[in-house]
This record gives C-alpha cells, sequence and structure tokens, in this order.
C-alpha cells in the first residue's frame, strides 16, 4: 500500500511539476506578447505624432504663404484706389468745366445741361469704379482663401491617404 501511495504521490508532484512549467510558460509568452504590443503601441504613437506635427507644420506654411497673398493684394488694392481717386478728381474737375457761357440762353442752357450730364457720368463713374473695387478684394479674398484650402488639404493627403477612409 505504501508503494501505491508513493506511486500515486510521485505521479501527483510530477503533475504539479508539469503544470507550473505550463504556466510559467504561458507567463513568459503573454510578457513577451505584451511588450511587443506595447513597442507596437509606441512605434504607432511616435509615428502619429510625428505626422500630426508635419501636418501642422504644412498647415502654418500655407497660413503664412496666405496672409502674404492678402497682403499683396490689399497693396494693390490700395494703389488702385489710390489711382480711382486720382480719375475721380479728373473727372469731377473736367465735368465741372464742361459747358459753354456766353451771351446766348440757348448756349447757356445746353452748357448748363451737358455741365450736369457730366456730373451725373462722373458720379456714375466713381459708384461703378468704388463696386468694382469692392467686388475685386472680395473675388481676393476669396482666391486666396479657396488657394489656402487647397494647399492645405493637399498637405494633408501629401502621405498618400486620405484624412477619412472611405467605408
Amino acid at each position: 500500500m505504501i508503494a501505491l501511495l508513493a506511486v500515486f504521490g510521485s505521479y501527483w508532484l510530477v503533475y504539479q511539476h508539469g503544470r507550473s512549467v505550463e504556466r510559467a510558460e504561458a507567463a513568459t509568452a503573454s510578457a513577451q506578447r505584451d511588450s511587443g504590443d506595447r513597442l507596437a503601441e509606441v512605434l504607432g504613437e511616435r509615428g502619429e505624432r510625428q505626422e500630426e506635427h508635419r501636418r501642422a507644420a504644412a498647415h502654418e506654411e500655407v497660413r503664412a504663404h496666405a496672409q502674404g497673398q492678402r497682403t499683396i493684394a490689399e497693396t494693390a488694392a490700395a494703389g488702385a484706389d489710390a489711382a480711382g481717386q486720382r480719375l475721380h478728381d479728373e473727372a469731377g474737375n473736367l465735368a465741372a468745366t464742361v459747358g459753354c457761357p456766353g451771351p446766348d440762353p440757348a448756349v447757356a442752357a445746353r452748357g448748363e445741361a451737358a455741365r450736369r450730364a457730366a456730373m451725373v457720368l462722373s458720379d456714375l463713374l466713381a459708384r461703378a469704379d468704388a463696386r468694382a473695387g469692392e467686388l475685386a478684394s472680395a473675388y481676393d479674398r476669396a482666391r486666396i482663401a479657396g488657394l489656402a484650402c487647397e494647399a492645405s488639404y493637399g498637405s494633408l493627403l501629401e502621405e498618400g491617404r486620405p484624412l477619412v477612409q472611405p467605408e
């Protein structure tokens, strides 16, 4: 009977040893898998952080370029406004000098009508020029914003992958 207990006891000890070895191997494999997962996560985070910095730098470059374009457009608009103002002044002066003073009242009336027509045309020129300036300024702002948006979007796609994955 003691021999049977000794055999049974030895099998039990061998069984327990096998279980402990199996647990140790499973723990080692789990630790290696967790370590690999963490390494992949860290590398992925680093790559995403670098991509985020690249995108931010590209966006800042686009923003700075658009600001420069706006400054150029505003400077050109100011020059055009000054030239337009000189034209308005000359048109006003010309309209003021139009007329034919003379002894004949019919000629004087025609001269006064011509002066009034010239003043109306001068005023119409001033209004049309002002409106054209407003439209040109709005167009410049919209064009610059559109080009900046296009460049910014293009820099986001530079890696070859869109931000929104198709479903």
